[in-house]
C-alpha cells in the first residue's frame, strides 16, 4: 500500500487486517515512518518521534500474531501521545524548556492500557508550553503547522495530535482538554475530538487545575475515537476523580441515530462574538439532524453570562502555579504564559474562594438547563485558523494573552464535566476547515458519540484530506 493509503487507514479496519493477517505490521509501521519523515519537516506535530522503539515493537507484534497467542484490541495499530501525558521510555516536556528532556519512570495510566491492549507509541505530539493557549507553538518545538495551510494555527494544546491526524501520521490520537484543547485541534485540522466526561479516561498525575482537565481521543472517523475510548476509559486507583463506572460497549452502539432526540441550539451562547463564515457553516450543520429525526430548536443559554469573568479568572489563577519559574526561565518563555501568570500574582485566597462559589453555581445552572435537552449544538470555535505566530487573527482585538476570546464555547464544559465533541462541518472560502460543537448530559458520552456517527453518516469528512 502506498503511504497515503497507510496513513489515512482508520484503526478498526487496521486492527482487523493485522489480525487476519492481511497486513504486516511491520510493513505498515516503517511506511508510516517514512511518510512522517517526508511530512514532519513541515507539520511538526512531533515533540519526540520514537521511530527505532515502534519498529522493535512492529516486529514484535508481527511474531505475536504470526505465533497465534492472544492480541488485544490495538494490536500494531500506532497512537501518538500528546506531551502532557507521561510516559516511561519517551520525555515529557510539557512545551517547555524547563522541562526539557525530563524523562518520566512510569506510564500515566491510560499510556499502560493502550500498550495492554497492543497499540504501538510512535511518539509524543507538540504541545504550546505548559498547555497554556489554544495556538499551536511552543518555545521548545516552534510552530506546528496546521496540515490544510502550513505556517496556520493548528489548535492547542493538544496541536501535534490534532495535526497528526489530520496529516495522516496514523489513526489514533491522544489529547487532553482543559478548556478546549481536544475541541479546538479538531476544529482547525478538521478531524474528529471527543472530550469525555470528566473522570471517564483516568488522570494521573491528577493535575492542579481544579479538576477540568478530561483525556480523550482525536481521531479521523468517530469510530476510531469509540475504540479508543474504550480502551483508555475506566476507573483507577491512581486518580480519585475517576468515575466508578467500566467502559461502555461504544463502537456497538453507534448507530442508534438521534430520532425523537430534543437538540438546542445556539450559533454564541449570547457570549461570543463568532466569525460569518463560521456562523453559516455551523447553522447549515444545525439544519442537516433534522433531516434525521431531531428535533432541533434555536435557544437562549442564560446560564452562559458568567462564563467569560470565570475563565479568564481561574485560567490565569490556576498557571500562577508557574511564577516560581519566572526569576530563572521567564525570558525563555512564551511571553503570552509570562503576561498570563502575572495578571493573577497579587489574587487573594479569598478572592479565589468567592470566585470558586460562583462557578459551582454557574455548573449547577448548565445543569439544570440541561434537564430540558438531549445535546446542546454550537460552532466549535468562532474562527478558522489563523497564522500560528499570533495571538489573535488580525480582524480580532489585541490583548497580551486572552485568546480565550475566540472560545468561549468550549470551557463551559470542562467546567461542568459534560461531554463534548467536534466534529468538521465544512470549509471556509479559503479552503480552512470548521467544526460543530456537541455537547450532551453529563455522563452520555454514548449519546455524543451516537449524534457525531449520526452527522458523520450524512455529512461524511474522513475522505477529505489536506494536499501536503
Amino acid at each position: 500500500m502506498d503511504s497515503q493509503t497507510i496513513g489515512f487507514m482508520p484503526a478498526v479496519e487496521l486492527a482487523e487486517l493485522i489480525r487476519t493477517k492481511k497486513i504486516s505490521p511491520v510493513e505498515y509501521i516503517r511506511t508510516l515512518l517514512a511518510r512522517i519523515a517526508e511530512l514532519e519537516p513541515k507539520v511538526n506535530a512531533f515533540a519526540y518521534l520514537a521511530a527505532d522503539r515502534a519498529m522493535n515493537d512492529a516486529k514484535k507484534a508481527e511474531a505475536a500474531v504470526m505465533s497465534g497467542v492472544r492480541i488485544g484490541r490495538l494490536h500494531g495499530v500506532p497512537v501518538t501521545i500528546k506531551d502532557h501525558s507521561i510516559t516511561k521510555d519517551m520525555p515529557t516536556q510539557y512545551g517547555s524548556k524547563i522541562f526539557a528532556g525530563d524523562q518520566p519512570t512510569e506510564d500515566a495510566p491510560l499510556v499502560q492500557r493502550l500498550r495492554d491492549e497492543g497499540a504501538i507509541i510512535i511518539g509524543k505530539t507538540t504541545v504550546p508550553e505548559l498547555g497554556w493557549t489554544g495556538v499551536s507553538r511552543s518555545p521548545l518545538t516552534g510552530i506546528t503547522s496546521n496540515p490544510w495551510m502550513l505556517g496556520y494555527n493548528a489548535g492547542a494544546s493538544s496541536a501535534g495530535a490534532g495535526a497528526a491526524a489530520a496529516a495522516g501520521y496514523g489513526p489514533l490520537h491522544q489529547g487532553s482538554d482543559g478548556a478546549g484543547s481536544i475541541r479546538m485541534p479538531a476544529h482547525f485540522s478538521g478531524v474528529f475530538g471527543l472530550k469525555p466526561s470528566f473522570g471517564r479516561v483516568p488522570n494521573y498525575p491528577v493535575p492542579q487545575s481544579d479538576m477540568t482537565t478530561h483525556y480523550g481521543p482525536i481521531t479521523r472517523t468517530v469510530a476510531d475515537s469509540a475504540l479508543m475510548l474504550e480502551v483508555m476509559a475506566g476507573p483507577h486507583f491512581l486518580d480519585h476523580t475517576s468515575l466508578e463506572a467500566e467502559p461502555a460497549n461504544y463502537i456497538n452502539r453507534l448507530r442508534d441515530g438521534v430520532k425523537g432526540k430534543r437538540i438546542a441550539y445556539s450559533p454564541n451562547l449570547g457570549v461570543a462574538r463568532v466569525d460569518p463564515e463560521v456562523t453559516e457553516l455551523v447553522k447549515a450543520a444545525v439544519a442537516r439532524f433534522m433531516e434525521i429525526g431531531a428535533i432541533v430548536e434555536e435557544v437562549p443559554t442564560p446560564w452562559a453570562k458568567d462564563g467569560p469573568e470565570l475563565i479568564r479568572f481561574f485560567w490565569s489563577a490556576h498557571l500562577t502555579g508557574f511564577a516560581q519559574y519566572l526569576p530563572k526561565w521567564g525570558p525563555e518563555m512564551d511571553p503570552g504564559l509570562v503576561a498570563c501568570i502575572k495578571h493573577s500574582e497579587n489574587v487573594s485566597f479569598a478572592r479565589y474562594q468567592e470566585m470558586r462559589k460562583r462557578k459551582m453555581l454557574y455548573v449547577a445552572n448548565i445543569h439544570r438547563w440541561f434537564q430540558d435537552w438531549d445535546f446542546l449544538l454550537t460552532p466549535s470555535a468562532s474562527v478558522a485558523a489563523f497564522p500560528a505566530e499570533k495571538l489573535m487573527p488580525d480582524h480580532w482585538p489585541m490583548h497580551p494573552w486572552d485568546w480565550i476570546m475566540w472560545a468561549e464555547f468550549s470551557y463551559p464544559f470542562n467546567m461542568s464535566w459534560n461531554p463534548a465533541a467536534s466534529v468538521p462541518c465544512g470549509f471556509t472560502p479559503a479552503g480552512l476547515p470548521v467544526g460543530l460543537q456537541i455537547v450532551g448530559k453529563r455522563f452520555d458520552d454514548v449519546g455524543v458519540l451516537q449524534a457525531a456517527a449520526a452527522f458523520e453518516q450524512l455529512q461524511p469528512w474522513a475522505d477529505k484530506r489536506p494536499r501536503l
